[in-house]
């Protein structure tokens, strides 16, 4: 996984190819600059900078933090540009940073000379697998070769038998009749002169693979297609442009079918690469035909692409049944990586799980309620014919998420050297270390990373077994600790993207992104599900988490019509279409009862301990209006908030108002005894109304009592859901009762997060049980949300959180308890590298703060106060009676 490390980035990435923002966003760090520091930057089409190649420059730029947006002449596709910066100020000019490059794209669609190909029908062949191929002769050496490509379904791009993809798995996932992203290659040292072979497999994909809870196939449509633009220029000045058309060949290879979610056939027989040489070919080869589906605009890709972050080694012994199983010690996402011989013709069969049954065998049947996927389905599975020969055999268009791996049919007994784990996940850097004397803190932290990594692939999903669909409830209560884990601008900015493509005309917004619908039909499981909220307020809670913890004022702006039409739609909902909230509140006027939403499916307070999923399901029917209500006031309010940073004010004054009534009219219907007694008395509802500040300033002590008084008779226990486990714990602290949070975080029996780890967990659970009494596990075993957890532990044990947006100034606040003897963070902001440490002895305690330049803190530790600039900080004091947090 990538390092810790400064950076200058253009649009969140270090140096993008093919971009075709216009005015691309300029970032950095680094250059000892001071508060109040003025910036000069230049862009050149050299890298020299000569006069005459600059084609932008300014000297009087400020606020780096949240990005310098190009002002020059408009841009060139498909050119190379250089860009660098210096900090200036009365006392002196620093040096100019080093270099960067980044490249445009084709930017017009008008530019695509290529054509959508795909085949006609194999002759009912059992195949899923396109093998595509050109052959071009060159007259001269290649000097520069760009490859844009993109398909419909996943590809795989070879020059000259040079695998220019690897483990991408691109396209990344997108509503392909919207828009479908391209990829863009430096292929410069894989053309050369003479004769050359350009071939591209694809498979089946997101596109016309398996797709969610509902395992339904050809959602996007029916055929696999694939294009290609290549230009070329050769060293006697002359440029060749080659195409996707009908000139190109298509037929099958050794990759007979291929799911991102079922495995992949691979018949080791056919050859492997005779298609890519100049002599040879695919087979049952016929011409290209122009695909009969048109798909969305193809649009440059904005993240950086999956790629392998990372491998494991296992160990190795035998079920029961005799299988060969290996263990690579850790829950994750990716591949495996088998040494396999045999005679010809000899079926091996990988399987992959996460968990083991309590017999020892491999357990493929945990993952629960999936009505199109019966138990004779293949799932998880990648199965090979041998062809005689000693083969490392490693899946290309499939990726599993599991721990254990069963290989049968296999003659020959693996050796540990025969096995790899390959981790895969979007190549994005670690921004992050939390450290603790506890080590199950230390080790519940490591389980956030990895759940992360595992569903941070092609986009956020909420598993990478059974569904792995990207869930807006899961996400919008684990942005902010994603964006403090990893650095995911970029991810989380194409996720908002795609939402606003997929919102419906009505401001709703589907439960999962991309949709797993076309033009608007709901598909599958839970198409009785469009929207919810909670969910759907990713819209409003995703674009603040990023200006709050990046100081990105940009995607406030580009997110702000999508997010007002979520919120418009739920205040349309609350005004016009009532229904049963009265179950759960009290009769009001209609003054007020016009504010409580009530209205549609709403998946509410999902999974608390104990509860299963049918009935989760069903009590949701009810419209859970004491937990939509509070999502349509929260997001009101925040939408008020983020109008007024935009200058929007007659937006910022209505959606306030809004808020308020909203307010109003949920204390009205749900909260009596002074805030003793809210809802269905559940501790999410008090976390909730504390956390969204619903209640009245008189209320917030009565409520807080009766939270405590709920975590007591539940002997300490957490008994929340998807939507409040993250904000719990702050919750408490914010209250003055840090005490009880601390008794929460550091539980040892379920439910809690560290019963898990007990239980040999490596990654968080869906749930909080994760096995039943008989041993056997349920539900995944690789879910982020209930990880949310993590930002407690770097903004509040650690201590580092940002007092203004985008960390210009730094909190520095750590809660200390007896319990700990140390903590530390170290996390990298938009303004560089700050930590916070400390070390407890008795009561005395040793702080060490680093703040970048160009930041400041605010130091709060017991009754020490300080402000402190820039640079590195050992602060130390005493901690007088109750100022260390009694955790037990």
């Amino acid at each position: 996984m990538k390092a810790l490390t400064a950076r200058h980035r253009v649009n969140g990435l270090e140096t993008p190819l093919g971009i075709e923002d216009l005015t691309p966003r300029f970032s950095w760090h680094g250059l000892g600059q001071p508060v109040g520091a003025e910036f000069e930057i230049e862009v050149s089409t050299s890298e020299e900078f000569e006069a005459r190649a600059v084609v932008w420059t300014d000297s009087t730029l400020r606020n780096p933090e949240t990005g310098v947006v190009y002002a020059g002449d408009p841009l060139n596709p498909q050119t190379r540009y250089w860009w660098r910066v210096r900090a200036v100020d009365q006392a002196r000019t620093s040096a100019w940073s080093e270099p960067l490059w980044f490249e445009t794209g084709l930017r017009a669609a008008s530019t695509w000379s290529a054509k959508w190909i795909t085949s006609a029908p194999l002759d009912k062949r059992d195949t899923s697998t396109l093998y595509f191929r050109t052959a071009v002769d060159l007259p001269a050496p290649v000097v520069k070769a760009r490859v844009y490509a993109s398909a419909l379904g996943w590809y795989r791009l070879f020059v000259n038998g040079v695998d220019l993809t690897g483990h991408s798995l691109v396209p990344r996932w997108t509503s392909f009749d919207k828009v479908v992203e391209y990829q863009v290659y430096d292929a410069t040292a894989a053309f050369h002169s003479g004769d050359n072979v350009v071939g591209m497999v694809v498979s089946e994909g997101r596109f016309r693979g398996r797709v969610g809870g509902a395992y339904e196939t050809r959602i996007y449509g029916d055929h696999l297609s694939a294009i290609a633009h290549i230009e070329l220029e050769l060293a006697d000045g002359t440029t060749t442009t080659i195409l996707t058309d009908e000139k190109w060949r298509v037929g099958t290879g050794r990759i007979v079918r291929s799911d991102p979610m079922a495995g992949e056939r691979v018949d080791m027989r056919i050859s492997g690469d005779n298609w890519l040489r100049v002599d040879g070919d695919v087979e049952n080869a016929m011409p290209a035909i122009p695909s009969p589906e048109l798909p969305g605009q193809l649009i440059a890709e904005e993240v950086n692409r999956v790629a392998q972050i990372g491998h494991l080694a296992g160990t190795l012994r035998r079920t029961p049944s005799g299988a060969q199983l290996i263990d690579f010690g850790q829950v994750f996402a990716g591949v495996a990586k088998v040494r396999l011989s045999g005679p010809t013709g000899t079926t091996v069969r990988i399987s992959y799980s996460e968990v083991l049954r309590p017999d020892g065998e491999l357990d493929t049947e945990y993952l629960g309620f999936n009505p199109n996927r019966s138990k004779k389905d293949w799932f998880q599975r990648d199965e090979v014919i041998l062809d005689g020969q000693v083969t490392d055999y490693t899946p290309w268009f499939t990726i599993h998420g599991f721990r254990y791996v069963a290989v049968e049919g296999l003659e020959t007994v693996l050796q540990v050297e025969d096995v790899s784990g390959i981790v895969l996940s979007t190549d994005i850097r670690a921004i992050s270390e939390f450290k603790a004397a506890d080590t199950q803190l230390e080790q519940l932290w490591r389980n956030v990373t990895w759940s992360l990594r595992s569903n941070f692939t092609d986009t956020p999903t909420d598993c990478p077994t059974r569904e792995r669909s990207g869930w807006t409830g899961d996400i919008q209560v684990f942005s902010p600790t994603a964006i403090q884990l990893v650095d995911s601008e970029a991810f989380l900015r194409r996720y908002l993207r795609n939402l606003s493509l997929d919102q419906h005309a009505d401001g709703t917004i589907p439960v999962v992104i991309p949709s797993e619908a076309v033009k608007g039909r709901a598909r599958g499981a839970f198409s009785f599900a469009r929207t919810s909220v909670g969910w759907g307020d990713a819209s409003v809670v995703i674009p603040w988490v990023l200006y709050k913890y990046l100081g990105d004022h940009g995607v406030l702006e580009r997110q702000y019509q999508s997010a007002a039409a979520w919120v418009d739609n739920m205040e349309m909902r609350a005004r016009t279409r009532r229904r049963r909230y009265r179950r759960v509140g009290r009769r009001l006027d209609h003054a007020r009862e016009q504010y409580i939403l009530d209205h549609g499916y709403n998946w509410g307070e999902w999974l608390r301990p104990g509860e299963k999923f049918a009935a989760s399901v069903a009590k949701n029917f009810l419209g859970q209006p004491v937990v939509a209500t509070a999502y349509f006031a929260f997001s009101a309010r925040l939408l008020s908030r983020t109008a007024e940073v935009l200058g929007k004010d007659e937006d910022a004054v209505r959606y306030g108002q809004l808020a308020k009534n909203a307010c109003a009219a949920w204390r009205d219907a749900f909260v009596s005894d002074g805030g003793a007694r809210i809802g269905d008395d559940k501790q999410d509802e008090y976390v909730r109304a504390l956390a969204f500040d619903l209640l009245l300033p008189e209320q917030r002590a009565s409520a807080t009592r009766r939270l405590v008084e709920l975590i007591e008779k539940a002997d300490f226990h957490l008994a929340t859901g998807f939507l409040s486990t993250h904000m719990i714990l702050d919750v408490l602290a914010d209250e003055g009762r840090a005490d009880i949070a601390f008794r929460l975080l550091l539980q040892q029996t379920g439910p809690s997060w560290l019963n898990q780890i007990d239980q040999g967990a490596t990654t968080i659970w869906e749930n909080w049980e994760g096995y039943k009494p008989n041993g056997r596990a349920t539900a995944s075993h690789n879910h982020y949300a209930l990880g949310a957890v993590a930002a407690f532990l770097q903004e509040r044990v650690g201590g580092l959180s940002p007092a203004e947006p985008g960390y210009k100034r730094l909190r520095i606040a750590p809660l200390i308890t007896g319990e700990l003897s140390s903590a530390s963070i170290r996390l990298e902001t938009p303004f560089g590298v700050a930590s916070s440490a400390w070390v407890l002895a008795g009561t005395d305690v040793e702080l060490t703060v680093d703040v970048p330049d160009g930041s400041t803190a605010d130091v709060e530790v017991g009754d020490l106060r300080r402000e402190l600039g820039s640079g590195h900080h050992v602060l130390t004091t005493t901690l007088t009676a109750g100022r260390l947090v009694g955790s037990r």
